[in-house]
């Protein structure tokens, strides 16, 4: 030890006699800061700065209409595009984008076509059209502007998407809104109709009793008459106006039937949705059975598919409520036999909603237990798996029976409807008819008291026709409430259809939560560079100060050597982390959430580099070099500083955990965003086996190594080209 210390001091004294060594020195220990400062510097906030790129927009769309309201999307997404500044966007003509794309003046273009809102409205159509933006984008100018520039390609595409589900839902509803409302309206009407039906009905037993005793009472009978003349009038103006009502309800239910017909597309999608979000839970389901899966990873895909589930609910009840009100609309058919028509579809639908809801459940357990760090059973992932296959089979069976089979029950109960309506009508007409046979008796019975009983007996010879006539009148009103209520039909159409076309525009919203925020990418990115010029400034030191002692005094042997001289490289390699460290901190003004750990971190992982670039260098000299070159080199791409390791080919996802980069890194970001100390613990275990494993390597080799190659290196020393 004492020789060891000796060395280190006759270094010390040996630089305090030359000022240029000192400066240099120095120099060194400040050079590698600069090498971060500048990276950090450069890459401070480059997703934050993309409004310099420039990308050509072309806007050519005619404009069309859907269910008569016009639309023009294309004008819209320029509308939209020219309050994003996200992106330098460009408004010119289709030549000059396109030929601004290929000599470099713009990143990309977008074109929108003459028949973008046409071909996106065919959808209400029997064939519709898939509606294209051209998209034109140079890659040769930059790697990273064309990912940028697609992205907010996406965006737009997803905003169209969200513009025109909402246009077109907006649309529907306000005509079944209108169409509810005007069936409202005329209800009255039609409730008088029935409440006069059935007064007249409740009077028979009254008029048949003033004809049996109009012989012996007269005055009575009289009064009885004459109450029920002065009813007729108004019994025929509210006949009258019920069959206008029911000429109206006909248009209403088939405009109903045309608006719901628009309706199916929508109704399709959701199922269409449910199933790939079960595709999705199966898929997460996998990752969760796959123990290699990056954890982060892991949390992040179950806390969106727990997302997804929640809005494949909300679909599935949306779909449901939808069904059920047709289910109410059709249920009286006596066709039926007592089972309503949609009976097979809400049940499907109800376990749909329990299959759903037990997804949820088992997701929820499984997020608690990964929380509490507990292994996921086997049997749970199975259990989660068959959920979602069931709920893929239902709403795929679903789906592949909505045109084959639900669609056909729905215009059957429209069918049903018109019949209803239909005969209504012929109810009213015959109620109508059935007025003047009434009048004529009553005037009759008048004719009776009046006159005498000569007219009495033919009053009594027509009545038992007319009293068979009122009752089947009464009948089948009564059985057309037995088969549905029409308040029932006008409950289905009214609707705040702001709200509803809001809900399919956006079914689900994103709830992000940012566990350990960052508040931009050069601070997110001065782990990596801040590691990464430690290593660079190890091999900076061996690559000007000497790993051997020419004048040790005493002798030395190659174990004192190598600890002597190691000493003088520490001093150094600490001095450089702390310059590094406290100008992120200081300097850029980097965020970082424990700075004294930051720091603390740094001074580790520079004394561990340089020990290995220092053993590296002290056991086979300038072939040393090279190989810590080498590992430099490897680290950069294969440590996943700067992409996931898991997008990188598989050979650097291989060597990934044996880098010390990799260890480094991660030390350095728990300081940056929030400490986990367990973490921490096993990347200070790992860089203390690599520290381990340098200590053996010079101690063991040095001296076999050295001895071994002295000979060489004199021969190359004479080229007077090698050190």
């Amino acid at each position: 030890m004492r020789r060891i210390l000796s060395i280190y001091r006759n270094d010390l004294r040996n630089l305090g006699k030359s000022p240029a060594a000192i400066v240099m020195l120095l120099g060194l220990a400040f050079l590698p800061s600069l090498y971060a400062w500048f990276n950090i510097e450069a890459a401070w906030d480059p997703y934050g700065n993309t409004q310099g790129i420039r990308v050509a927009v072309v806007n050519e769309d005619s404009g069309a209409e859907i269910l008569g309201q016009p639309v023009r999307l294309g004008d819209e997404i320029v509308s939209s595009l020219q309050n994003n500044h996200q992106i330098g966007w460009i408004f010119t003509t289709e030549e000059k984008a396109l030929s601004g794309v290929h000599h470099g003046e713009y990143y990309a273009s977008l074109i929108i076509p003459e028949a973008f809102s046409r071909d996106i409205s065919s959808v209400l159509t029997k064939e519709p059209v898939k509606a294209e933006i051209m998209y034109y984008v140079n890659e040769k100018i930059n790697a990273i502007a064309p990912k940028i520039t697609s992205k907010g390609a996406s965006g737009i595409i997803e905003e169209v998407s969200s513009t025109f589900v909402q246009t077109a839902s907006e649309a529907l509803f306000r005509m079944f809104n209108t169409l509810g409302v005007e069936l409202a309206r005329e209800l009255p009407v039609i409730e008088k109709t029935k409440t006069l039906v059935f007064r007249l009905e409740d009077m028979l037993p009254e008029i048949h009793t003033a004809i049996d005793t109009a012989g012996s009472d007269l005055d009575k009978a009289s009064g009885i008459v004459g109450k029920a003349q002065k009813a007729l009038p108004v019994a025929n103006d509210i006949l009258g106006n019920g069959e206008t009502f029911a000429a109206e309800a006909a248009k209403v239910v088939e405009r109903s039937r045309d608006v719901l017909a628009a309706a199916k597309p929508y109704i399709r999608q959701d199922l269409t949705v449910i199933r790939e979000t079960a595709d999705s839970v199966k898929a997460t389901a996998s990752l969760l059975a796959d123990a290699a899966a990056e954890p982060k990873l892991v949390d992040d895909t179950l806390a969106a598919v727990i997302k997804k589930l929640e809005g494949a609910a909300s679909l599935t009840q949306g779909v449901r409520d939808w069904f059920a009100g047709l289910d109410r609309f059709a249920a009286g058919g006596a066709s039926t036999g007592g089972t309503s028509a949609f009976h097979t579809e809400l049940a499907s639908l109800d376990q749909l909603t329990s299959r759903i809801q037990g997804e949820r459940t088992l997701l929820g357990e499984i997020q608690d237990s990964r929380k509490q760090g507990k292994a996921i059973a086997a049997a749970v992932l199975d259990k989660l798996s068959d959920r979602a296959g069931e709920v893929s089979q239902i709403s795929g069976s679903l789906a592949d029976r909505f045109d084959s089979d639900i669609v056909p029950k729905v215009s059957s109960a429209f069918d049903r409807a018109d019949k209803t309506i239909a005969e209504t009508r012929s109810l009213l007409n015959e109620a109508v008819a059935a007025l003047p046979d009434i009048q004529k008796i009553l005037q009759d019975a008048a004719s009776g008291v009046a006159f005498g009983t000569r007219e009495l007996a033919e009053v009594r010879k027509a009545f038992p026709t007319v009293e068979e006539k009122l009752h089947g009148i009464a009948d089948r009103i009564r059985a057309f409430e037995q088969r549905g209520d029409i308040q029932e039909i006008i409950d289905l159409l009214v609707n705040d259809f702001e709200k509803k076309s809001d809900f399919f525009a956006h079914p689900v919203s994103l709830v992000e939560n940012k566990l350990y925020p960052i508040p931009n990418y050069g601070s997110a990115m001065s782990p990596f560079f801040t590691t990464l010029s430690l290593w660079v400034g190890a091999l900076l030191l061996v690559s000007l100060l000497s790993v051997e002692v020419q004048d040790c005094p005493g002798g030395c042997r190659e174990y004192e050597v190598y600890f002597g001289r190691y000493l003088i490289f520490l001093q150094t390699a600490l001095l450089q982390a702390l310059f590094v460290t406290l100008g992120d901190i200081y300097l850029l003004k980097a965020y970082v959430h424990d700075p004294l750990w930051f720091v603390l971190f740094a001074l580790l992982l520079s004394s561990v580099f340089m020990l290995i670039v220092y053993t590296l260098v002290s056991v086979f000299g300038n072939v040393g070099k090279a190989m810590a070159i080498v590992l430099l080199v490897l680290q950069l791409a294969g440590s996943g500083g700067t992409f996931p390791i898991q997008v990188t080919p598989p050979f650097f996802q291989a060597i990934y955990p044996y880098l010390p980069f990799t260890y480094g890194i991660s030390m350095m970001r728990e300081a940056t965003g929030g400490i986990l100390w367990d973490i921490v613990q096993l990347d200070f275990l790992r860089m203390a086996v690599y520290a381990g494993v340098a200590l053996l390597l010079g101690l063991a080799l040095k001296a076999p190594i050295n001895r071994a190659s002295s000979s060489l290196v004199r021969q190359a020393k004479r080229s007077k080209l090698i050190h």
